[in-house]
Parts: C-alpha cells; sequence; structure tokens
C-alpha cells in the first residue's frame, strides 16, 4: 500500500454538505459560518448549550431524540431535545442555587450517562466553565487537575466519590460542592444531585454571554509533565458546527456516534457539542470497548455517522470476516477516524469491508475542532491527514535539529516545495482556537511565531495539497544521523500480513545515538516465533532501508490512551526500565471476541 494509491469519491459524493472543495475553500468565512447560529435572544451573545438545546425548542427538533444513551446492561435511555432543554435548566437553578458564579469551574467525574451530558449543558448555561475528568483517572490526576483548575464543585457518582476523591477531600480546600448521582443516599461530605434537581424550577433563562468567555478547560493528558489547562471560549460552537458539517458530513437526520470518551477534547467537541448543535441524534454507550458490543451498538441503534478511533477500527478488522457478516452495519453511510493517523491498510478495508473507506481527520486538544480531513466530497490518499477544511490555512514551517519549527528573531521560514518534511503549523483565528493555558502564559506565547500556532507535529504537504503525518517533534527518532518518524515505521510494518498493530520508539545506542525498536500485535492465525521475527526485520528493510527497525519485540496487549493512541512513552519506560508515572488514562483490557 503506497501514498500513490488514491480512493476517489464516490456517485453519493454529489449529496454531501461540501460538495465543492475549492469553491467552500476560497470564498468561506467564519463571519458567515456564525451567521448561521441563532445566537442568544435579544442580541444578548453566544452560548454554546443554548446552541446545542434551548435554539430547538422552536423548531420541529423540540420533539426529535438529542440522546440515545446505552447503558452497560444495554438497557436505553432516550432524551428528547424538550428533556434535554428542561433537564439543563433545572441543572443551571441547581448552581445558582448554590451561589456558583459566572466563571467558576464545575469538574465532572462521570461515565457517559446522562447525567454527564445534562451537566455538561447546565454548566455552560450558567455561564460557569465545564472541566471534565475521565472516569477512570486515579486520585493523584484527579487531584492535580481539580487543584490547577480551582475546581468549586465537582459532580461524581457516589462510588467513585468514595474511592477515588473522599480520602483526599481536605487537599482541595477550594471544592465547596460535591454533587453525587443515583438514587440512593449521598456519602458524607456531599449531595444528592437527584434531590437538588427536584427541587428546582425547570424554567432558566441564559444570562448574556460574551462569546469570549470561557466555556470549557480541557486538560492535556499529562504523560511528560505537568497538565497543561487549554482554555475555550463559547465561541467554539462556531467551528464545532463548521467543521462537523464539512468533516463528518452531519445532518439533522443522522444517527451520529462519537465513541470518545467526553473526558477529553474529542468526546466534548464531537460527543456533545457538535451533534447536538446541528440537531442530530447523539448515541452514547457506558458500556466498555469490545467489538462485537460495538456492532451491536452500531445495529441496533442504526448508526448512521461514525467517529472513532484507529484501534478500534483495526480490532474490527482482525476479526471482520465474522463480524461484517453477523451483524447489519449498512444504515452506516460515514465512517471518520480520529486520535492517531490511520494507516492505510485500514482506509482500503473499510471500502472492501463495510462498502465505505474511513475518513481520517487530524486536530488537537489545543485546536478545539478538526482542522484538516478527508472530506467525503474529496478523493482519499489512504494514510494522509487531508486537506485543510474551510476557514483553517495549514503550512509546513522549515524545522531545526530538534525537529520544531527554526525560529530567527521571531521569524519562520514556510517550506513552498512540496513533500518536505517540517512543523505543522495553522494561521490563528479559527474560532475554537485555545485562548491560553490556564494560569501559563509565558507557555502559551510560546506556542505561536511568525504569525502561526505551532502544532508540534511533524508533517509534509504533498504536490496536492494533502498533509502527511510524520511524527510528533518529541516522538522523532535520532538514529544514525536519520530523523525517523515513528508512524512511518509502524505503517509499513502493518502492511505485513500477520501484523495487526506496532509501536516504533527509539532505544539509546552508544554508536547510533538511538535505534529503532519496533513492538507488534499479531493477528489472529500468526505465532511469534523467532522466524517471523527475522521475517519482519528483513521486510522492514526492504521498504525503509536504513530507518527500518533493527530489533523487533511481540506484545499482544500494547497500551492504549482512551483516544486510541498507542503509548510509546510506555513501552520506552518499559524498555528502559523507568518509572511509568500516570497511567490512569490508559484504555482498560478489551475482550474483542
Amino acid at each position: 500500500m503506497t501514498e500513490q494509491l488514491i480512493l476517489k469519491a464516490g456517485e453519493q459524493a454529489v449529496s454531501c454538505n461540501l460538495v465543492d472543495y475549492q469553491h467552500e475553500y476560497r470564498d468561506f468565512s467564519w463571519q458567515e459560518a456564525r451567521r448561521s447560529l441563532s445566537g442568544l435572544p435579544g442580541g444578548r451573545g453566544l452560548n454554546i448549550a443554548y446552541e446545542a438545546v434551548d435554539r430547538h425548542m422552536d423548531t420541529t427538533s423540540r420533539d426529535h431524540v438529542a440522546l440515545r444513551c446505552v447503558g452497560k446492561d444495554g438497557m436505553v435511555t432516550d432524551l428528547t431535545y424538550e428533556d434535554l432543554f428542561l433537564a439543563t435548566n433545572r441543572f443551571a437553578n441547581v448552581l445558582r442555587e448554590l451561589g456558583v458564579a459566572k466563571g467558576e469551574r464545575i469538574f465532572t467525574l462521570l461515565g457517559r450517562v446522562p447525567d454527564l451530558y445534562v451537566t455538561v449543558l447546565g454548566t455552560l448555561k450558567n455561564v460557569s466553565v465545564l472541566s471534565p475528568l475521565f472516569s477512570a483517572f486515579g486520585p493523584d490526576p484527579i487531584r492535580e487537575r481539580m487543584s490547577l483548575g480551582d475546581g468549586r464543585v465537582l459532580v461524581t457518582t457516589p462510588e467513585l466519590y468514595l474511592r477515588k476523591v473522599a480520602a483526599m477531600r481536605e487537599s482541595l480546600p477550594r471544592l465547596r460542592h460535591v454533587l453525587v448521582t443515583g438514587t440512593g443516599p449521598a456519602p458524607e461530605g456531599t449531595s444528592s444531585l437527584g434531590e437538588l434537581m427536584a427541587g428546582v424550577s425547570p424554567d432558566f433563562e441564559i444570562p448574556p454571554t460574551d462569546p469570549e468567555d470561557m466555556a470549557l478547560l480541557h486538560f492535556t493528558s499529562g504523560t511528560t509533565g505537568t497538565p497543561k489547562g487549554a482554555i475555550h471560549v463559547h465561541e467554539a460552537v462556531v467551528a464545532h458546527r463548521a467543521t462537523a458539517s464539512y468533516a463528518l458530513d452531519l445532518r439533522p437526520s443522522d444517527v451520529f456516534w462519537c465513541t470518545a470518551d467526553p473526558g477529553w477534547v474529542t468526546g466534548m467537541s464531537y460527543g456533545v457539542v457538535a451533534p447536538l448543535s446541528i440537531g442530530a441524534t447523539l448515541v452514547t454507550d457506558a458500556g466498555e470497548f469490545d467489538t462485537r458490543r460495538w456492532c451491536r451498538v452500531l445495529q441496533e441503534q442504526r448508526v448512521t455517522v461514525w467517529y472513532t478511533s484507529p484501534t478500534a477500527l483495526r480490532m474490527l478488522m482482525r476479526h471482520a470476516g465474522d463480524l461484517t457478516s453477523e451483524y447489519d452495519l449498512s444504515r452506516l453511510r460515514f465512517i471518520a477516524s480520529v486520535g492517531e493517523p490511520l494507516n492505510a491498510e485500514v482506509v482500503v478495508w473499510g471500502l472492501r469491508a463495510l462498502g465505505l473507506p474511513i475518513h481520517d481527520n487530524w486536530w488537537q486538544t489545543e485546536t478545539g475542532a478538526i482542522m484538516i480531513g478527508n472530506l467525503a466530497a474529496m478523493d482519499i490518499k489512504p494514510g494522509s491527514m487531508g486537506r485543510p477544511l474551510p476557514g483553517v490555512e495549514a503550512v509546513i514551517l522549515e524545522r531545526g535539529a530538534d525537529g520544531r519549527a527554526r525560529v530567527i528573531d521571531g521569524h519562520v521560514r514556510v517550506i513552498d516545495e512540496p513533500d518536505a518534511d517540517g512543523e505543522l503549523a495553522l494561521r490563528p483565528g479559527w474560532p475554537s482556537m485555545f485562548r491560553g493555558y490556564l494560569d501559563d502564559q509565558e507557555r502559551y506565547g510560546r506556542a505561536f511565531a511568525g504569525g502561526w500556532y505551532l502544532t508540534g507535529d511533524i508533517a509534509r504537504r504533498d504536490g496536492d495539497g494533502y498533509f502527511w503525518f510524520v511524527a510528533r517533534a518529541d516522538d522523532v527518532i535520532k538514529s544514525a544521523g536519520h530523523l525517523v518518524g515513528p508512524f512511518e515505521v509502524e505503517s509499513v510494518l502493518m502492511r505485513h500480513p500477520a501484523v495487526a498493530e506496532a509501536g516504533v520508539i527509539g532505544k539509546p545506542d552508544a554508536v547510533a545515538g538511538e535505534l529503532v525498536k519496533a513492538f507488534v500485535t499479531l493477528n489472529p492465525g500468526f505465532e511469534a516465533t523467532e522466524a517471523l521475527r527475522r521475517e519482519l526485520i528483513a521486510f522492514g528493510r526492504r521498504h525503509l532501508g536504513a530507518v527500518a527497525p533493527k530489533e523487533i519485540s511481540f506484545d499482544q496487549s500494547l497500551p492504549h490512551t482512551r483516544s486510541g493512541k498507542v503509548m510509546r512513552r510506555l513501552l520506552k519506560c518499559r524498555e528502559l526500565g523507568l518509572p511509568e508515572g500516570d497511567v490512569s488514562s490508559l484504555e482498560r483490557p478489551t475482550h474483542d471476541v
């Protein structure tokens, strides 16, 4: 599989939200996109929750299913837009009764259950700031983020509170209220959210909201240092809605499933805000990942647009012979992937097995929304990130020896020639761009140079304007004078029929500086033998030459984050016998079949 392969846009492209990419890219303006939103009545500003919920009350969407929540036991709970409107009003009134003011931070420590979505949107209605926590976090990352974020309210379950928060409550002196879900008695020091909600009015008027008011505080994972709190504002909803329409081809008639946890930015931007602002039905699943369960959700909930991780797609691909014949996935019309680069084989497999190619896209916590993508009406180059969305200007900057953009006296050089590696940079100004790192203006300033936002990702742009991911700048392996991108090596190894997935690191070496080492997960039917190891090393040499892996280890349980990324940092720590640090954001073990 090579990047020369191009999947032509199908006949369905004529009915896409974006039909003519060149025309739309040339004529697009964020000001015009803003006009497609309602805004608060009376010109009182722009509020994410109003665009996601309240504006539907004057339309036929009022009785449309907004949330379809699949419980761990498989039971389904539907909430219409009117149900969500009333529940989020009550939560906003609870905050008001508790004296929670505009701008104060509310943290969530919840699974993918209805109360989470009510809390998120009710918080935004009160013009307070929502900061989601991943429910599998351990006590230390919870305490660290709540301290950094100055959390005043925590919404969680009794079980999670007693197991992860109660013992450290005294170390969070500014945490005033803990609201617990469920119908049982609230633990000491907490209040029952259900009782509070029952005691307030379902009527609430959203106060004036400046588009630049802080709305969301997303912490990066903190795997290599102190977590950074990326600040996003209510204006971000302009980008959430527009990019979901373009990059996910999302429409009000769709049943949409974003599998990312709302504790992370993807699960918030596209697992809450974007689909509701469009008026679609949003599917959520409280259960843990396994391929059969997810296929059942796709089939039984009649999902039409699916946004998921490369890891999930690769797992599905491993068992495709059984699953695609056993489950009816014919309602799917569009599949997109995010979380880490998607290898070309999965894109082509989707077309062969599901009748749909997989549309990869790229963005970051800091960008707040999809910036580059393979759009429905575009030809796909498997393995490519795609092209910049309308309203997004992306370039490749000349880089220095450290892999980052070379900055001289505040100036940078844009590389015009195609296929040259450099740091991917974006022109600031899109609505969902982060407005700062909380309490760290210096760090925020270092993210910009020469009029560009520096992403920290190494990429290249080909002659047709498609971007190709190479590596994170801090992941680049420096081996015998070569700069090696782990993803390139991983992608080549996954072309071999034995390899389901790969993770590549640099291993210190006295002569070469670093050796390229790969950890591979095998497909069913292949055994981890010395003969296969030699075969894979030879396969890498044939395709990669000098930058091929010198060592290969077999590992059927590569560590992943919940967003689907192989944790190369953790692989390297294990290889070198170093402390692993915070691993609470790892995926739990999965059961595939």
